[in-house]
């Protein structure tokens, strides 16, 4: 009897450090467009807080989110939300997906600067997308053949790219389809002929935003409702987040928080 209370104690012993360090630690994967504000909100927070540890990956929105059903992470990250499949789904596995909007974001609609084009239609990107037009000289561009760049299917850039801008319309057969923001960017800028999309924080000099019905866009355009290509972007909990993943939620929710999701060029959501 002696013997089997001193091997418990120990296991006790133990198993102490290891729940310790899973009290301590957040994990977060998803949407490749929320990552950099998850990354920098991240390090401040450790800074301030060195014995917590935050392991952030990206993934697509459908991963986070499937995350979070399965129970793999604390947070999944999604730049859209979660779909009607999605949330009947967690609820037959018990899981509440509970969203927390974290920040506001514009799509940007981008080519490579050399091309002249300044501004299109809502309903000439959708005609590039579906492969109705195919060279620039029918929309103003130089004679050269559109290479269109799409985000993948997992991608919530790419759903609401869908929702908004194809209505639903099946994306050309050749498009290529990416996995993240900065390769779409990384392409369009070696590109001269090709066109893609991105959300705000990844607008750099190597690339041109085109104006969408002589609309540019930016943060005081989405946050007036005059670009139509805008969105929330989120983090999804099981339920209303408590503990010290609430604590890190409100610290981006923060006046801090908030200016550093500006900082990483998207638009606070306060």
């Amino acid at each position: 009897m002696k013997k089997i209370v001193i091997l418990l104690a120990l296991l006790a012993f133990i198993a102490f450090p290891i729940l310790a360090r899973k009290g301590n630690k957040i994990i977060i994967s998803g949407s490749t467009t929320v990552l950099p504000i998850a990354q920098a909100t991240a390090e401040v927070f450790m800074d301030n807080n060195p014995e917590i540890n935050i392991s952030v990956r990206g993934g697509g929105s459908s991963v986070g989110i499937a995350a979070i059903m399965a129970g793999t992470v604390d947070i999944g990250n999604a730049s859209r939300h979660a779909k009607t499949k999605e949330l009947a789904t967690a609820r037959e596995k018990g899981i509440n997906l509970y969203e927390n909007i974290i920040a506001n974001d514009g799509i940007a609609v981008i080519i490579n600067p050399e091309n002249s084009v300044n501004n299109l239609t809502m309903e000439q990107i959708k005609d590039v997308y579906t492969g109705k037009i195919q060279n620039w000289k029918e929309i103003g561009g130089p004679n050269r053949p559109i290479v269109v760049i799409s985000r993948d299917v997992s991608s919530g850039t790419y759903e609401v790219f869908n929702k908004l801008v194809l209505k639903g319309a099946r994306i050309k057969i050749d498009a290529l389809m990416l996995a993240s923001n900065n390769v779409v960017a990384t392409i369009i800028s070696n590109t001269p002929g090709a066109i893609g999309y991105i959300g705000l924080g990844y607008i750099t000099d190597k690339v041109k935003a085109l104006k969408i019905n002589n609309v540019e866009p930016s943060k005081e355009t989405v946050q007036n409702n005059t670009y139509q290509i805008s969105r929330t972007l989120n983090m999804y909990t099981n339920g209303a987040p408590k503990g010290l993943v609430k604590q890190y939620i409100d610290f981006i929710l923060s006046p801090e928080g908030q200016k550093i999701v500006e900082e990483q060029g998207f638009i606070s959501a306060r």
